[in-house]
Formats: structure tokens, sequence, C-alpha cells
């Protein structure tokens, strides 16, 4: 399950967008999800991992930014009331 909404965090108050990017740090062995984000702030988010990772905060490696794709099977069902869209 991922959050229905982006990361990111602007004057204290959540963005509303829905997520459109899963944010991952690729290392030599790993990768690390990092969040999720919309496409008004992956420059924003980039710019800032790259901070973190220059401060030693995050691991050093490629950031990567995967569009996410909605997926739906006969195995699960939900109430179409709750769904978000993409």
């Amino acid at each position: 399950m991922l959050p229905n909404r982006c990361s990111v965090k602007e004057e204290g108050k959540d963005c509303v967008n829905p997520p459109e990017f899963i944010i991952s740090v690729g290392t030599e062995n790993d990768e690390y999800m990092l969040g999720v984000t919309c496409q008004r702030h992956k420059d924003i988010i980039s710019q800032k991992l790259n901070i973190l990772q220059n401060e030693n905060k995050i691991p050093k490696g490629k950031v990567k930014f995967t569009n996410i794709k909605a997926v739906g099977t006969e195995c699960i069902r939900s109430d179409p009331d709750k769904l978000i869209q993409l």
C-alpha cells in the first residue's frame, strides 16, 4: 500500500496531490524507498535528496523516480468510493 498523497509538506501543510512517483535511492547492493511525490514536487525533492546525500543523512546512490501504475486484480475487492484517482 502506498500513501494516498504526495509526501511533501509546504509551510507545515501536507501536499494534497496524489502520488505520481515512488522515490528511491539505489546503491551498489540495495534500493531504498524514501517516499512518494507528485510531478509538482519532483524537482524540489530531487534537490533536497542531493543535499541529504552530501550530508550523509541518506545513502549515497542514484535517486530514482518510478512512475506509479494503477493495477487491479479480480482477487482484490474494494469499495469504489474509497479508491483514489491517479
